[in-house]
């Protein structure tokens, strides 16, 4: 599985307070699908799915690797 963070969402090209704002509501969306594990506040990486499934975009291409926005 394919996991993202703050510093990596940074990278990519979002705001440091974006990127924090990207992960909480990540972490809610996983816990309310059922997985506990999330809960915790230490953590601070969550999957790739979960980010698109909050952004509603694709930041995966199809090899599993991340779309680098400031490429193009």
């Amino acid at each position: 599985m394919l996991t993202l963070t703050k510093k990596e969402l940074i990278a990519i090209g979002f705001g440091p307070s974006q990127s924090a704002d990207i992960i909480r509501r990540s972490k809610r969306l996983m816990v309310s699908k059922g997985f506990g594990y999330y809960t915790s506040k230490r953590l601070g990486r969550v999957p790739v799915k979960a980010v698109e499934e909050v952004l509603g975009i694709c930041i995966a291409d199809e090899k599993g690797e991340l779309v680098d926005a400031t490429s193009k």
